[in-house]
């Protein structure tokens, strides 16, 4: 409820007021990045839509898909495919959906800022509690979830 109040969203596209621009200036637990990597980093979604649920975002403020750089796209490719395969060896997940939204009207919640979504699926990971309860259960806290994707993320 709070993501969809708008609670917590950047009042401007400025990289000023950017969370995914900020995000990278502080330690990587306090910032719940998982992986940095040259052009791009993985960091836990606040806002998850399930359990375990990763963005993947360029170092660089840049809305569109088409302004990245060659190195920003495929480092950006290469980095959905490691979480993958790291969300796998901790989670044993069934499938994921990937997939960006571009713009507001495409209902990116910070359309300033490029950011892929890594999001696990389990058989049966959708239940009555959003419907009923306008909530979603989740089985770990964030922290954990990026402490045990940090360290996996090396040999996956």
């Amino acid at each position: 409820m709070v993501y969809l109040r708008g609670e917590g969203r950047p009042a401007s596209d400025d990289a000023t007021d950017c969370p995914f621009c900020s995000a990278p200036e502080g330690d990587d637990a306090s910032g719940l990045i998982v992986h940095r990597g040259v052009h791009a980093y993985v960091v836990m979604n606040l806002y998850p839509y399930n359990s375990g649920h990763v963005l993947v975002c360029p170092f660089r403020h840049v809305a569109d898909y088409t302004d990245l750089s060659d190195g920003e796209r495929d480092e950006i490719a290469g980095l959905t495919q490691q979480a993958m395969r790291v969300i796998r060896s901790v989670s044993a997940a069934h499938g994921f959906n990937i997939g960006m939204n571009q713009g507001g009207i495409a209902g990116a919640g910070i359309a300033a800022h490029l950011h892929q979504h890594v999001v696990p699926r389990w058989g049966g990971d959708t239940n009555f509690m959003p419907v009923i309860g306008q909530t979603k259960v989740m089985p770990q806290l964030l922290e954990e979830t990026r402490r045990l994707f940090a360290e996996v993320w090396p040999s996956a």
